[in-house]
């Protein structure tokens, strides 16, 4: 993690931006849009592109980063389609410009990943400790408070601009130098996979598997897929079923290191001929130790929970909106439901961090390949509508280049 970066005091031109802003109407719009076809909400709703100057640099340890590449990542498209929960909205400033997975340079050049969560020291307040990740600690006040507006993270507040900017602000503790990996050995590609990367690594962390136990894991877009390469490399998982609505995300999730990956409507009955159990109404007599749920709706929680043995846990990886769950399972079972936000520093890794393990997964595993298509920001309403649509279109991360020509 970049502990001394220069400080840029240079005057900007205006930047080309995507600014979320706060327009009832449109955002109702958006969601009536986003209902009919999943990433339409771009093209009614509060979202517009427009030239603006960048934010002003906060005091203290921040700077400029210039976009290279910036993720499109589920919970942007429930941003963009009106579909985020209520419970965010203390945890936002508008306007505000979205992009959390961002590969760019500051002005020294150097090219950095942004770890986006705006931690106390963005806010202006003192660390639970020495050296810990913006995530670490129990106590969130320092969200809404301090020297920047409220901001749950980087492509959230209206200080810091985001990803889907020419430019954007950005704290020390926030940025993860690439060092000597150059584009030879790590491709712009591979650098954009590394925050979601990070969080599939906590998810898979989070699930506590131990060695010799059963995994599975329920959806196989980008999250579930690195969650699955996480478990098979980080993890002594013995065995992962993946459920996967599409035929190239079976594939990619075998190649990732599942060793059996199913249609969701035939996750059940995989389980249970591996558990070698009963089923029992709805759910089953055993199941694997843990389920990750990459999806997080009412139904594929409920699978999880029906899948996962009694006492085992459910990661909940995937960003949940309002979910309707009957819990009797969860009662009688005795199942843990656990959520995995984001990454920070991990016990199971000896106190490393996640993004460490997650730009050597990306490396090892190519993970650069995930990455299908990238769109200048002057299409962002084909990025938003395909990043929608990615899994029936044969693609998995949708990105928007920013870099020059």
């Amino acid at each position: 993690m970049l502990r001394s970066p220069r400080r840029a005091t240079e005057a900007r031109a205006g930047v080309q931006a995507l600014v979320f802003e706060r327009k009832e109407l449109r955002f109702a719009a958006a969601m009536a849009a986003g209902k009919l076809k999943p990433g339409s909400g771009a093209g009614v709703g509060p979202l517009r592109l427009t030239e603006m100057d960048p934010p002003e640099l906060p005091s203290g340890d921040w700077q400029y980063v210039r976009t290279a590449l910036s993720g499109i990542c589920g919970s942007d498209l429930a941003t963009v389609d009106g579909k985020v929960s209520r419970y965010f909205e203390a945890l936002v400033s508008f306007p505000f410009v979205p992009g959390h997975e961002v590969v760019g340079h500051i002005d020294d050049g150097t090219r950095v990943v942004l770890e986006p969560v705006l931690g106390p020291e963005a806010h202006g307040v003192a660390p639970p400790w020495p050296d810990a990740a913006p995530a670490d600690g129990n106590d969130y006040g320092h969200l809404i408070g301090g020297e920047i507006e409220a901001g749950l993270q980087t492509g959230s507040c209206a200080s810091t601009g985001g990803g889907w900017s020419e430019t954007f602000a950005a704290h020390r503790s926030q940025l993860h130098s690439l060092g000597s990996l150059g584009p030879a050995d790590l491709s712009d590609e591979a650098a954009v996979m590394i925050e979601p990367t990070a969080a599939g690594v906590h998810a898979a962390l989070r699930s506590g598997v131990t060695q010799g136990g059963t995994a599975a894991v329920i959806g196989a877009g980008t999250m579930g897929l690195v969650a699955v390469a996480a478990l098979r490399q980080l993890t002594g998982v013995a065995a992962i079923v993946v459920g996967a609505r599409y035929s190239h995300q079976r594939r990619l999730a075998r190649e990732l290191g599942a060793d059996l990956a199913v249609s969701p409507d035939e996750l059940g009955r995989a389980v249970r001929r591996a558990a070698g159990t009963r089923v029992i109404g709805e759910t089953l007599g055993s199941g694997t130790h843990v389920t990750i749920d990459a999806v997080a709706s009412s139904s594929s929680l409920t699978d999880a929970i029906a899948i996962t043995r009694p006492r085992g846990r459910v990661v909940v990886l995937g960003m949940p909106a309002n979910v309707d769950l009957n819990l009797s399972a969860l009662w009688h079972r005795e199942t843990e439901l656990v959520g995995a936000y984001c990454y920070g520093t991990e016990p199971a890794l000896d106190g490393g961090h996640t993004f460490g393990a997650a730009i050597k997964l990306v490396r090892d595993c190519d993970l650069g390949r995930l990455v299908s298509e990238l769109y200048p920001l002057e299409e962002y309403r084909n990025a938003l509508e395909h990043a929608a649509s990615a899994g029936s279109r044969g693609s998995t991360k949708i990105a928007f280049d920013l870099r020059e020509d």
